[in-house]
């Protein structure tokens, strides 16, 4: 995407997407942590996986199976999803570490940066890399402006000409250092990392979803 594109998407869908990252703040501020929980596990599930798909799991899992359900259960639900039945251990571990959601918030409260949140993520929930912790903190309204790398923004950092090539695959290093050119590329053409991020999966996909 040229900048002027970008841009000129940003102005067309500022409403949905200020409204957007409005419903993700409040979910953080005023939601039940179960819901924050939720969104825990649908970033679990992302991985080479359609958003919408595992979100679909997700509704199929509130709130009895999500809690409370046997592996087999939760397996029944990620109709569509790759790799359910690894995936459908790593909920039953994440629900064993915060039953109900109780803890999340108390957890993410002692880090001073989204950063700081974000390898703790990283380095104890099994399942999530740089780009799931990344969107589980979008989603709950603390990680605006880290970058969600997965292959729709990866394509249009890439036509955007931030990025010379879409790599195979990406180390810490990897992520980090196109986070950063983002986040300048962000700043050059005044268009903020999070309205960006939306902007960038609504031109891959068609809409903004999560």
């Amino acid at each position: 995407m040229h900048p002027a594109e970008i841009r000129a998407l940003c102005t067309q869908l500022k409403p949905q997407i200020d409204s957007r990252l409005a419903e993700f703040r409040n979910l953080w501020e005023n939601g039940d942590e179960k819901d924050i929980f939720a969104e825990m596990a649908f970033c679990l599930l992302t991985p080479q996986s359609k958003a919408k798909v595992c979100w679909a799991a997700v509704e199929c899992m509130k709130w009895d199976v999500l809690f409370n359900g046997s592996e087999g259960e939760i397996t029944k639900c990620l109709v569509g999803v790759r790799f359910k039945y690894t995936k459908a251990k790593r909920v039953i571990e994440l629900r064993d570490r915060f039953p109900e959601g109780k803890g999340i918030r108390a957890l993410l409260n002692r880090f001073k940066t989204p950063e700081e949140a974000r390898e703790w993520l990283v380095k104890n929930i099994d399942g999530y890399g740089y780009k799931e912790a990344s969107h589980f903190l979008r989603n709950v309204g603390l990680g605006e402006n880290l970058a969600i790398l997965d292959r729709h923004i990866l394509r249009n950092l890439g036509s955007a000409g931030v990025i010379e090539e879409i790599p195979k695959t990406l180390t810490k290093k990897g992520y980090l250092e196109i986070e950063e050119k983002m986040r300048g590329f962000s700043e050059k053409i005044e268009v903020p990392m999070p309205a960006m991020d939306l902007i960038f999966w609504y031109n891959g996909t068609g809409e903004i979803f999560k």
